[in-house]
């Protein structure tokens, strides 16, 4: 497999919106708005799931990536990472994890590695989601330059959604971007 990290850090430069899933075909509405685990859901549907860190550094939120949540000038961990299916990457994540919320459990988020996060924090009783935000990313932005490296064909915008996730109403912000051929784009037939 082609080492991908030295693409990192791919970021996220993005007009996050708070549309509803009636604005997109029930097939990518069903995935934007999924508010269970992103990674057991990929899981049931291949034999071999992993997680390829492309990196992970402390950063300074800038004004496009801050939010209500976790506002701009918070120092966090920036991790990027890609979600693969049966050697198929599916998704692109970045977490933005503020080091005020690194602290007790949550601590060990910040040396997770090629393990995903999704499983950490949906195994937690403490876990709460906030409202989605979606995204749309032209065929110039970073993560479409991403596919393009990985030998996606970067037809169509793709889409993303993001989300705050408190953890002991510890803020993390999770984005995942939708790579090109992803389930989130299937076709349903209708019968």
């Amino acid at each position: 497999m082609q080492d991908v990290t030295q693409l990192f850090p791919v970021n996220l430069d993005a007009d996050w919106s708070h549309l509803s899933a009636k604005d997109f075909s029930s097939v990518l509405a069903d995935w934007l708005f999924d508010a269970g685990s992103l990674t057991a859901r990929l899981t049931a549907r291949c034999q071999e799931f992993k997680v390829i860190l492309l990196g992970q550094q402390h950063h300074t939120v800038s004004a496009h990536e801050a939010c209500e949540h976790i506002p701009e000038g918070t120092q966090v961990i920036a991790r990027e990472v890609l979600l693969y299916c049966d050697n198929h990457p599916q998704v692109f994540a970045r977490s933005l994890m503020p080091l005020t919320s690194l602290t007790g459990e949550e601590a060990a988020l910040s040396e997770l590695g090629d393990k995903p996060l999704g499983q950490a924090i949906f195994n937690s009783p403490h876990l709460t989601r906030g409202d989605f935000a979606v995204a749309q990313f032209d065929n110039d932005s970073g993560v479409a330059s991403l596919a393009k490296t990985l030998a996606l064909p970067v037809a169509d915008a793709l889409w993303g959604r993001r989300s705050i996730f408190f953890l002991h109403d510890k803020p993390l912000a999770v984005a995942e971007v939708f790579l090109p051929n992803a389930f989130a784009y299937e076709f349903k037939e209708v019968s």
